[in-house]
Parts: structure tokens; C-alpha cells; sequence
């Protein structure tokens, strides 16, 4: 009878989330019903919901969660900046002017908006309304162009510090200990921020080669469609940026990504500390980037990057203690940075520019703490009704052993997102799939990046793709929908060669946290 009921919970389920319903709502109400449903016809034990307030409580105080809020404020506010328009018309003005160039911009720009931003719909909208009108006018084919903008805008999944991957860490986690302990091991190490991120460095960096690639071969087999652009000024002169400008836009917002990943990688600061560093750089870069500004106090707020770089190295050669100098470099740097930072946000905070930010990330990591509580409940039911030991069967049961399983589940979320959003998708397959493949030896790391790359496949995919209902929001109207489904299929083509590649060489996502942590 059990069987039923979990397959009346997976119907009602899918039927709420493409109904429409908020799916947090949807997360939390199907499985309630269900479990009341259970206990009625004397199915489910009503007691494993008594689970669910201490759960939630400590999902809420999860020191990783607090890394969500202040890695969306940072997205938020370098999107508020306008750095993403000025990185792309300069690197649009720096590789321009060959075949392909502007394509290679938009990579390129992409692949840093993902590092400092990871804001997709931002990200596509921006380089929808700047590259396109220039690529098509210059002659650029309409789908090579809808294709490079779409895939490029949505590289915030891959490349860290994505929220996809901070929101995969707890769960994997999760059910790696799970299935270590299922397994009889009872000494686990989690799975921490610092595995994953530096687990989707090389898949994220082989996804922007496979890009480039792509490019670069089509610009020699078919040249007319990406010629050469040659931005002009008012005048009707070749412009080309200066070394400030190329400082400004592009050198800057790579020094705030170094600080970030590098303190997260090398193990000088947990997740929330650099995303705290990260949001203090977003802001100090949103204020100085405001015209008007009083020579003193734009210098104080650029004062706020070497001051954090300062307390990094502090960090790294071993801290204060025993260290007069050094001791004195962290003083320094730590008041220019609390002055910096309090300057840029009294600043913003005058101008308006910060509420907003504020509500849209406040309202959004309500959204991701609603949904992971309906997934706290589903797990809870799924386990009362003996779900998981359905899975462990048949995940065990099938030919070929792991890799035949992992392959089974990845499929799965293949399809899954066609219809559903990937944060969805993490937190009902991840707790369900998870345990027993990590009791039968995959490893964690593995595996959280195969599901991001996975998942980064789920938004080019119609019908339901994010990156193509936010491009087709900015595409011209002379765009058709079937160019820009023309253009997305070799990019989804090379998503799922780089998902290949991973899955064929797992020391693609694994070499490099063994490396730095073990």
C-alpha cells in the first residue's frame, strides 16, 4: 500500500508544481495531505512529522545558508552597477574587430558576470540589449548570436560561487552522511562550500573552452557568419578602451573575484566570510561607480579593496599573533575597510540604489527558505513511507553497477528539467537518490557536479528554459523563436559533451579539492 501512496504523492506533486501553485507551498501541502492521508488507512506513522520543527531549525541555522543572502546582495548590487554594461562594451571594443570577436566578448564577459554576479536573467538581459544590435547589425548570423548570448548569460550555474552549488552542498552533504553511515561508517567528513567550488573550477572552465572552441571553428567553416565589428564614437572614429577603462571594468571586477573564490579555496575564510568580503567589494564598486562623487570619499570607498586583500594575506602567513606588523597591517586594513564599506552603504542608502536591492534579495532567500522547508517535509514523508529503500533496491538493482545507477539518475534530471527549476529539482532528488548511491562508494563531489552540470543543461532546453524566455524578452523582433532554438542546440550539444567528459574522467571535478584540501 505504501507503493500507492508514493506514487500518488510523485502525481499530486508534478500535477501542483505545473499547475502554477507556488511550489514551496505545493512542497509542503501535497506531502502533509499524503501523510494524514496514510495515518487515516493506518499506511504512515504520523509520528515522523514530529521531526520537522527540529529539522527546520537547524536547516535555518545552517552556517551555509547565511552565504545564500550575501551571495544574491552582491550579485544584486554589481548588477545595479552598470560594470556589466561597461565589461561588455569594452571587451566588445578589445576583440571586436576579428571574426568571431564579439562573440568571444560575450563568452568572455559572461564567464566573468558568472564569477562576480552569477545573476542569469541580469546577465542575458544585459548582453541581449548591447551585443545583439551590434553582432546583427555587423551581419552576425541570428542564431549564432541568440545561441552565444543564451548559453554565455547562464554560466552562473557552473562557475562559482554559484547559488546552485552552496544550495547542492547542504544536500549532498546531507545524504552523503547518510549513506556513509547506511554503509556502517560512522567518522564522516561533510561535504563543505570550498569541495564544490573548487570541484566546478575545471568542468566550469572546460564548458567556456568547449564555447570558444566552437566559435573559433565556426568562424573558419562558415566566416560570413560572425564577421569582424568595428565599434565607431559619435564621430565616426574606431574607439578603443584605455587602460583605465580596461582597469576599471574588467581588472577590478576580477580582483573582487580573486578575493572571493581564492579566500574560500585556499581555506583563509568559510563561505559566509568571503560572501560578506564580496558583498562589501559589490557595494564599494556600485558607489564609485556614481558620478559626482567627492575626491576623498571615492578614494576611502577604493581603499576597501587592498584593505581586504591586506586582511587575506594577514590570514595567510598565520595571523596577528607574534606579528607586530603584521598585527598593525590588520588594524589598518580592517578600519579602512569598516569606513569604506560604511561610507559606500550611507551613500547608497541615500540614493535609494540599496532598498531595492535589499527587498529583491530579501524576497528571494524567502523563496529558497520556504522551498527547502517543503522539502524537509517531503523527505520526512518520502521516509515514512519506506521510499527510500524503494531506490536503494532499484538504484542497486540495475546492470552495471554505479555508473549504470548515476547515469539512470542523471537522465532523470535531464528530464526533469524540462519542467521544473533546478532549485526543485536539487532538493527532491538529491535527498532521494543521494543516500544510496553514497552508501555504495560515489563519490560526493562527483556527483554534485554532474548535477550542476546537469542542471545548467535545464535552462537552454525548452520549453521551459529560463535563458530563452529571458532572451526573448530583449531579442529583436525580426528574432524568430526558431533561430534562437537553432542557435541553443550546439551549445546544449557541448553542455552535454562537458557533462560527458566529467562523467568519463571524474578527476575533472575531483582533482582539484583533493588537491588543495587532502
Amino acid at each position: 500500500m505504501s507503493e500507492s501512496l508514493l506514487l500518488l504523492l510523485g502525481v499530486l506533486l508534478l500535477g501542483g508544481i505545473l499547475s502554477g501553485a507556488p511550489v514551496s507551498f505545493v512542497l509542503i501541502g501535497v506531502p502533509t495531505l499524503v501523510a494524514f492521508f496514510g495515518t487515516a488507512i493506518g499506511v504512515f506513522d504520523i509520528g515522523f512529522l514530529a521531526a520537522f520543527p527540529s529539522r527546520a531549525f537547524s536547516i535555518l541555522t545552517n552556517d551555509i545558508f547565511l552565504s545564500v543572502p550575501l551571495f544574491v546582495l552582491m550579485g544584486g548590487l554589481l548588477e545595479r552597477s552598470n560594470i556589466a554594461k561597461r565589461m561588455m562594451l569594452t571587451a566588445g571594443a578589445l576583440f571586436g574587430d576579428r571574426e568571431g570577436g564579439m562573440a568571444y566578448a560575450v563568452v568572455i564577459v559572461g564567464m566573468l558576470l558568472a564569477a562576480s554576479t552569477g545573476v542569469i536573467g541580469a546577465t542575458i538581459f544585459m548582453l541581449g540589449m548591447i551585443a545583439m544590435p551590434a553582432m546583427l547589425s555587423a551581419g552576425y548570423s541570428k542564431s549564432l548570436a541568440s545561441g552565444v548570448i543564451c548559453a554565455s548569460g547562464s554560466l552562473g550555474q557552473i562557475i562559482p560561487p554559484s547559488v546552485l552549488l552552496i544550495l547542492l552542498t547542504d544536500q549532498v552533504s546531507s545524504a552523503y552522511q547518510a549513506g556513509r553511515r547506511a554503509a556502517g561508517e560512522w567518522a564522516v567528513e561533510p561535504v563543505t562550500v570550498g569541495d564544490l567550488f573548487a570541484g566546478a573550477f575545471i568542468p566550469g572552465l572546460l564548458l567556456v573552452f568547449l564555447y570558444i572552441l566552437y566559435i573559433f571553428v565556426n568562424s573558419l567553416r562558415r566566416p560570413e557568419s560572425c564577421p569582424p565589428i568595428v565599434l565607431r564614437d559619435e564621430q565616426g572614429n574606431k574607439t578603443r578602451p584605455s587602460l583605465r577603462e580596461v582597469i576599471d571594468t574588467l581588472v577590478l571586477p576580477l580582483l573582487l573575484i580573486v578575493i572571493v573564490l581564492g579566500s574560500i579555496l585556499g581555506g583563509i575564510a568559510t563561505a559566509t566570510e568571503s560572501a560578506a568580503l564580496g558583498a562589501a567589494g559589490a557595494l564599494v564598486m556600485t558607489a564609485t561607480s556614481r558620478e559626482g562623487l567627492a575626491p576623498w570619499r571615492q578614494a576611502l570607498m577604493i581603499s576597501v579593496l587592498p584593505a581586504a586583500i591586506a586582511l587575506v594575506m594577514v590570514k595567510l602567513i598565520g595571523g596577528t599573533q607574534g606579528h607586530p606588523l603584521a598585527a598593525g597591517v590588520g588594524v589598518v586594513a580592517l578600519v579602512l575597510l569598516c569606513l569604506g564599506t560604511l561610507t559606500a552603504l550611507v551613500q547608497e542608502l541615500r540614493r535609494g540604489g540599496m532598498w531595492k536591492v535589499a527587498v529583491n534579495t530579501a524576497t528571494m532567500v524567502s523563496m529558497l527558505t520556504l522551498i527547502v522547508l517543503g522539502a524537509t517535509m517531503l523527505s520526512l514523508v518520502f521516509r515514512g513511507l519506506h521510499g527510500e529503500v524503494l531506490v536503494e533496491e532499484f538504484l542497486h538493482g540495475l546492470p552495471g553497477g554505479n555508473l549504470t545507477a548515476v547515469l539512470v539518475v542523471m537522465a532523470i534530471i535531464f528530464l526533469l528539467g524540462f519542467v521544473i527549476e533546478y532549485v526543485e529539482i536539487i532538493f527532491i532528488v538529491v535527498p532521494v537518490a543521494g543516500p544510496p548511491l553514497m552508501a555504495a562508494g560515489v563519490d560526493p563531489v562527483w556527483f554534485a557536479i554532474l548535477i550542476s552540470l546537469n542542471l545548467q543543461i535545464s535552462f537552454l532546453t525548452p520549453p521551459f528554459g529560463y535563458a530563452l524566455f529571458y532572451f526573448r524578452r530583449v531579442a529583436p523582433k525580426d528574432v524568430r523563436t526558431i533561430d534562437i532554438y537553432k542557435g541553443i542546440l550546439p551549445f546544449i550539444f557541448l553542455q552535454i559533451l562537458a557533462l560527458v567528459f566529467v562523467i568519463l574522467a571524474p578527476g575533472l571535478a575531483t582533482w582539484l579539492p583533493n588537491a588543495i584540501y587532502h
